[in-house]
């Protein structure tokens, strides 16, 4: 029962949040605003686990192909595909869910525990629209670009750890790089990244903004966002791959 009790909760949060804005300026700098803080700063991260994911896949990659009449340019393939397939999207939207989906449900719940929410709805404005919409907005655009660059940052990391260890030459790697790619891969894998860029920017939005009572109660609904929000990306990545492939 409580399940179903949230769950509307967090449908009549997402209703609000779509009313036309008082002011469409105002909105605009939050969304960059908003853009600027989830991209650039989570840009560092991104790239640290990207160019390490790649070399660790490629690494593992070739010691488990261990038979001679198997090509070495496999390697680049088998690094490529399960970079933008799976590595890419949904370990680094998992990260995201622990740094971008902490600090949204750590705000907005520091703001209506200090009554911040209230003062600004006794003047008229819709806090869901205001405070909520552009985090959304600005995470669906910015988190499928960090998506991008972590899938370009890993194949190059799988190919310096490849060159550098002497697994593989850099002509090989490229060679197999190119060989039997689908651009339909690269589809899923933006796919599942507005998919999971929504759950991880709406649930510790609903979170934070519904918290009740002090400081305890904002560490706990922050843990709670990001526990469901891994949850739920993982079971998505799973509904998703179902459909679509």
């Amino acid at each position: 029962m409580n399940f179903f009790s949230e769950f509307g909760l967090y449908l009549i949060t997402l209703k609000g949040m779509f009313s036309k804005p008082e002011n469409g300026k105002m909105y605009w700098k939050e969304f960059m605003h908003q853009c600027a803080d989830i991209g650039i700063g989570s840009l560092g991260i991104v790239a640290i686990i990207s160019v390490f994911m790649g070399a660790v896949s490629t690494l593992q990659t070739a010691y488990q192909l261990v038979s001679p009449l198997i090509p070495l340019s496999t390697i680049a393939q088998i690094v490529r595909d399960t970079v933008i397939l799976e590595f890419s999207p949904t370990l680094v939207c998992i990260v995201l869910a622990g740094v971008v989906g902490s600090k949204i449900a750590s705000e907005l719940g520091n703001m209506r525990v200090s009554e911040q929410i209230d003062a600004l709805e006794i003047m008229g404005i819709n806090t869901k629209a205001y405070l909520i919409m552009p985090k959304l907005l600005a995470a669906i655009f910015v988190i499928p670009m960090l998506i991008v660059i972590s899938m370009v940052l890993s194949i190059w990391g799988g190919r310096v750890a490849g060159t550098a260890t002497g697994i593989l030459s850099a002509a090989a790697f490229d060679k197999g790089l190119h060989q039997y790619f689908k651009p339909y891969n690269v589809f899923f894998a933006l796919a599942k990244s507005y998919t999971f860029a929504f759950i991880i920017s709406s649930i510790p939005a609903y979170y934070g903004y519904n918290v009740q009572g002090g400081a305890l109660e904002i560490g706990r609904a922050s843990t709670r966002a990001v526990v469901v929000s891994c949850v739920l990306v993982l079971f998505a990545d799973y509904i998703l791959s179902a459909i679509l492939l």
